[in-house]
């Protein structure tokens, strides 16, 4: 055989080989989502099984959602529910003939209570029909990325709406895979006044500099040295997790990943109906935000108590309560 021939033989037959191998040995990560453990379904065997459960969501769905779109297609949205505010969502198109077309799912994990005021941008994935939420809020100083989860609703809205959108707040909830509970650090109530101005001054100053003021600029910048020279300090003879109470930051390549450690306000635990799976539902105070985490008990280091803190990786869910 001529060696070149040969040569695009043989690539032809790795890159099959690849595939199948990929496929045979590695078909969770191949075919599912990634965030499907952190309400439960993480001991799912293979697609068969996936494509089971996604076409029970679709025959016993629990909400229906769709939105006309103007062509012969709508848009399409249906949700089953696997316990109490977690489950599964289908979204795809519909034709006249009410034959449906699943173009994606995801898992979700609804939150409870207000999050966050602070002004909200929408903005539409560039792959499909899914959109992102940016949420401006000055106590994290960054932007706050989240997957929409009311699409459909957002999309009526738009609709209705001759000019801007109304909406009164949002509801941040997290899915997480697995995570670890830490205790808390020490401090007396002296200490915790202190910081609570320290956080009010900051969000004066983070406002202010937003507005262009060059003196809170100047003055943050000032601050964060300070901070960090602290801290330098501190770290020559404590743990990083005795000096910091919580965070929040960015996680992997994904816009609305985010690595998180917060204190422990409540939780619970609960059951995925289908996988019999047990799962932590925690609120957590995060950098002054409050929002709901859903992970699996079994992949939990520690043992949760209000008071203690979460650390873990999630990915950003989000509802915006609309007027």
């Amino acid at each position: 055989m001529d060696p070149l021939r040969f040569q695009k033989f043989y690539s032809h037959i790795w890159v099959e080989l690849q595939d199948s191998y990929l496929k045979n040995n590695f078909g969770k990560e191949y075919d599912m989502h990634q965030y499907l453990k952190a309400i439960g379904f993480g001991n799912i065997k293979g697609k068969r099984e996936l494509n089971a459960i996604l076409r029970q969501t679709e025959e016993s769905f629990t909400q229906h959602n769709l939105i006309s779109r103007g062509d012969e297609m709508d848009f399409c949205e249906y949700q089953k529910e696997f316990g109490a505010g977690i489950g599964l969502a289908l979204c795809g198109d519909m034709d006249i003939d009410e034959c449906f077309d699943r173009q994606y799912y995801y898992p979700y994990f609804f939150g409870t209570g207000i999050t966050s005021h602070a002004d909200v941008f929408v903005e539409r994935r560039m792959d499909r029909e899914a959109y992102v939420g940016i949420c401006e809020d000055i106590k994290i100083g960054i932007s706050l990325i989240f997957y929409l989860q009311n699409t459909v609703e957002y999309l009526k809205e738009k609709q209705l709406s001759k000019s801007s959108i109304k909406y009164t707040s949002v509801t941040l909830s997290g899915l997480c895979n697995g995570g670890t509970v830490l205790f808390p650090v020490s401090k007396d109530k002296e200490q915790e006044k202190r910081q609570q101005e320290e956080t009010r001054n900051r969000m004066m100053l983070l406002s202010a500099a937003k507005s262009g003021d060059p003196v809170a600029i100047e003055s943050l910048t000032l601050d964060d040295i300070d901070t960090y020279s602290e801290v330098s300090r501190r770290l020559i003879s404590e743990d990083v997790f005795s000096i910091v109470d919580t965070y929040i930051m960015p996680y992997g390549v994904e816009c609305d990943c985010y690595s998180i450690m917060g204190e422990i306000l409540e939780f619970q635990q609960m059951e995925n109906e289908y996988t019999k799976e047990e799962l932590y539902i925690m609120k957590l105070e995060v950098n002054e935000l409050t929002f709901d985490v859903c992970v699996p008990v079994k992949d939990v280091v520690g043992e949760p108590a209000v008071g203690r803190r979460f650390k873990g990786n999630i990915w950003m869910q989000g509802r915006i309560n609309f007027k």
